[in-house]
């Protein structure tokens, strides 16, 4: 079986996610390449594509979704992403694949089938060619459907009920009406849009992506990653079953420990050297959540409450050698990095740098203070 360094592999894993900052990369380029940007909180989602140019700007990933280059639409883990409009679909078919809310703890919860099946056909009515804030998406639904028991899931800004109909392809986010965020459909949101594929075709495009970002990689980091860990088993395993047996997948050893990569990868993965750039990167990074935060060959295990906080915030990370080796925050005298102690040296010349950029691209005070825990 071939077999790859760690070291090799974090390398790799740090090119394939442009945090080498290769020149002439977009927006569109590096939501792509990642798989999505988590866009929970916006301002995140900018420093995420912007900490990957060589010569960022602020405001890219905003343009983008304004000319439609980009979707936000609730997708991996149930939480909101970027995506490019012809990715989309084959994610979010895995996504409905595994018909999360038909699950009895999900219905005693939230809503039966019965209610969501026609929060679902309201919605399909409803939304093609407009584009409502939630205000008048709940009252359209709640006139439709006449089930005042509805209201308050519906009024939720966690949007449990209506993540389901954005995994079929049915709402997506529009653009903010002030501060109030609107929805509307794909189908005539997205020039093009082709909708939602069969999952087994939605696999053969999703996984040797995930791959190509985050691998080499076992099958069980894929789930976390995509659902947490909520695939139905039989499908999970025939998807890479079938791209192993084609070719397109090839199981390989990661110091010992077995994993998938891209066939077309196991090259490039062998002559990579190990390599040490430092990195500071924003809250919610793809970075970290591509492996997830139980990663311990990226986060020490008694260090991931210091990154995966409560209410399921993400924490800024500093990336050294590939490896999650502190965390910063930007406070009124600039960029404040707390380094773990056993991770390696972190050359304080290149944390300054990065603080400088952080600081051009946020509009916040220049400094740097570094404590070492």
């Amino acid at each position: 079986m071939i077999s790859f360094s760690l070291d090799q592999v974090l390398a790799w894993r740090m090119h394939r996610q442009f945090l080498a900052r290769p020149a002439d990369n977009s927006a569109e380029a590096i939501v792509g390449r990642l798989c999505g940007v988590q866009a929970q909180v916006a301002s995140a989602a900018e420093l995420a594509v912007a900490v990957r140019h060589p010569s960022p700007t602020g405001g890219e990933a905003a343009r983008a979704l304004q000319q439609r280059s980009l979707i936000k639409v609730w997708a991996m883990r149930g939480t909101l992403h970027l995506l490019t409009p012809g990715d989309a679909p084959a994610y979010l078919s895995l996504l409905a694949a595994a018909r999360t809310w038909e699950k009895g703890s999900w219905q005693k919860t939230f809503a039966t089938t019965a209610q969501l099946a026609a929060i679902t056909g309201a919605t399909r009515e409803i939304l093609p060619g407009r584009v409502l804030t939630r205000e008048q998406l709940t009252a359209e639904i709640l006139d439709r459907t006449r089930d005042d028991a509805l209201a308050e899931l519906l009024r939720s800004g966690w949007g449990t009920v209506l993540k389901p109909l954005a995994w079929q392809g049915l709402l997506c986010s529009g653009p903010s009406d002030g501060n109030r965020v609107t929805f509307t459909s794909p189908e005539t949101w997205i020039d093009g849009w082709a909708g939602l594929p069969d999952p087994g075709e939605a696999a053969e495009r999703v996984i040797p992506a995930y791959l190509g970002a985050f691998g080499p990689a076992t099958m069980e980091s894929f789930d976390q990653w995509l659902i947490r860990g909520t695939s139905k088993k039989a499908s999970l395993r025939g998807w890479f079953a079938a791209l192993t047996s084609s070719g397109v997948l090839t199981e390989v050893e990661i110091n010992g420990r077995p994993a998938y990569a891209r066939t077309a990868d196991l090259d490039d993965i062998a002559a990579t050297e190990p390599a040490s750039p430092v990195r500071l990167l924003p809250a919610f990074d793809q970075f970290v959540l591509g492996p997830g935060t139980r990663e311990e060959h990226i986060i020490a295990p008694h260090r991931r409450p210091l990154i995966s906080k409560a209410a399921g915030w993400i924490s800024p990370v500093v990336v050294a050698a590939g490896r999650v080796a502190g965390t910063w925050e930007s406070t009124d005298g600039g960029i404040a990095v707390t380094l773990f102690a056993e991770a390696d040296p972190v050359p304080e010349k290149e944390l300054a740098a990065e603080a400088d950029r952080l600081a051009e691209l946020t509009g916040s005070r220049p400094g740097l203070t570094v404590t070492t825990i």
